[in-house]
């Protein structure tokens, strides 16, 4: 598949980089132009903290990207590679259509940045991030089921560690969804006839001096208040060294016993638009790739970036500074970038990125917001009205916004859902079925998963070298694998063979397991 301009990242910068250039090409635009994002629907972030607090549905937050960008090719699947030396794209859409390559002249980067927990210990395993609606809907699970649990236990100590929720991070995300954590767990508390007496901890969990840094001191110091006053902890200039399944872990020793972390933390660049940096000899700041004030990359004239993977200059208000990754700065790069690409395609000259900033709002739960709004600062019930009032505009699509309003209108009136929603479960282990000569994997794929033989045989296919037969009981796994996480071999079942396929999480622990075996084999 060829396009003349592919947009790889379906979140704000991407989609109404789609949106905009889909209405300026017209019909037909759907041949020229490809948005790839690994899923098909916009998540509008603001509102997600709702949805972990059961404030609203997850189909609120959500926009089909079919239906806010029109004219475009919306494929959806994860990116693996980008070659820029042929122009193309390696693709991974599913089980069975992986490996899928896409082509183009134009590549638009907006696909932001990733959720890597791995730096702090133990919280990739225990920590409960906050990124998506998946993410969302399982944290309102979580926090259910700790209340179911600690209304069956009778023991104090283990009820007052289901009780206890840290939330790590004290930026917009983290202190959105602390409030929300609280209101949820305050609300529902008196249905569960052995917990009225009880008390829930909510621990917020900063690292800096002063939360909400990107708004400003003062209404950051008025968060704190409020925060306190309604009975959330906040630990600020703490840094979190360990996470366990019982204990958050500090950087001076000491501890809070608790089951469930919340990460809003780990955000880090995206090993993609790195990859491709390294590729072109581009120097990234801080993870992020430097732009004209066109939003195209310097000396590459069909490449462009926008969104939290781009440093886009900005002149705000007299002073030229790189614009922060927030979701109204992307959304207004998105439009333009949009603009600019339609530009290039017609031969017109491009125009820079200029946006007036107009300020920040955050919720904190109970009513109470805080917000910098033209350099005017408000905080309390009108400043909560006002965020509601402009993020409720904001929201894509009338019958979201009608979703919305009747959400926030039911939880005025009646008491927040405790119906438990649990999303599928990653399937870590998967059999499979394999007729004669039927592959399993072929020489040079990403590794995604390991295999156990249960019944029948696998021939594997080693370049240079005789193949080998595995018969039932084997296991193939990283000792199979190059230095980049490739298959160096290829699979193919020899006679009816039946294998079960370790993916996911287990996958993982395996993998790491393996390789600690190796190392003190070594």
């Amino acid at each position: 598949m060829h396009y003349d301009v592919v947009i790889a990242g379906g979140g704000f910068a991407g989609a109404y980089c789609a949106k905009t250039l889909g209405k300026l090409l017209g019909k037909g635009g759907e041949k020229r132009v490809a948005l790839i994002a690994e899923r098909n629907v916009l998540v509008f972030q603001p509102m997600l903290a709702e949805v972990a607090g059961s404030s609203l549905s997850p189909s609120a937050v959500v926009n089909p990207l079919r239906l806010l960008c029109r004219h475009v090719d919306v494929l959806q699947g994860g990116i693996h590679r980008i070659d820029w030396a042929t122009k193309t794209l390696t693709l991974d859409g599913g089980r069975f259509t992986r490996n899928h390559a896409v082509t183009f002249d134009h590549l638009v980067l907006t696909l932001g940045s990733v959720t890597d927990l791995s730096r702090v210990p133990g919280m990739a395993d225990h920590g409960r991030p906050m990124k998506s609606v998946a993410d969302a809907l399982r944290l309102r699970s979580t926090l259910i089921n700790r209340l179911e649990e600690a209304n069956l236990v009778e023991d104090a100590a283990m009820r007052a560690r289901l009780l206890t929720f840290v939330v790590v991070g004290g930026g917009y995300t983290g202190v959105e969804t602390a409030g929300q954590v609280q209101d949820f767990l305050r609300g529902s508390q008196k249905y569960y006839a052995n917990l009225r007496d009880s008390k829930i901890r909510v621990v917020l969990v900063h690292g800096h001096p002063s939360l909400l840094i990107e708004i400003g001191q003062k209404l950051g110091e008025h968060a704190l208040v409020v925060l306190k006053k309604r009975g959330i902890e906040v630990l600020l200039s703490t840094r979190v060294a360990e996470a366990t399944a019982s204990k958050v872990i500090f950087a001076d020793g000491s501890f809070i016993e608790g089951h469930t972390i919340i990460s809003t933390i780990g955000n880090a660049p995206n090993p993609v638009v790195l990859d491709l940096c390294r590729q072109l000899g581009i120097e990234t700041e801080k993870g992020r790739v430097p732009t004209e004030p066109s939003m195209r990359v310097a000396g590459h004239p069909n490449l462009w970036t926008a969104g939290d993977c781009a440093a886009v200059p900005w002149n705000d208000r007299g002073e030229l500074k790189i614009s922060p990754p927030t979701a109204q700065l992307a959304l207004r790069q998105g439009v333009q970038l949009g603009r600019n690409v339609a530009r290039a395609l017609a031969g017109q000259e491009l125009k820079p990125f200029t946006y007036r900033y107009m300020g920040q709002l955050a919720t904190i739960g109970e009513r109470e917001a805080v917000a910098e709004v033209f350099g005017f600062h408000f905080s309390g019930f009108f400043a909560w009205w006002m965020w509601r009032t402009i993020y409720l505009g904001k929201l894509p699509g009338v019958l979201r916004k009608l979703r919305v309003m009747i959400d926030w209108t039911f939880e005025l009136i009646f008491p927040r859902d405790l119906s438990l929603l649990l999303p599928p479960p990653d399937e870590i282990l998967r059999p499979i079925h394999l007729e004669k000569g039927e592959g399993l994997f072929s020489r040079g794929d990403p590794c995604r998963a390991f295999y156990y033989v249960r019944r029948g045989t696998v021939e594997l296919h080693e370049e240079g070298a005789a193949p080998r037969t595995l018969h039932a009981g084997a296991i193939i796994d990283q000792a199979e694998l190059d230095g980049n996480n490739h298959w160096r071999v290829g699979a193919v079942a020899t006679e009816s063979s039946d294998v079960v396929v370790i993916r996911g999480r287990a996958h993982e622990l395996l993998q790491t397991e393996l390789r600690l075996t190796a190392r003190g084999t070594a």
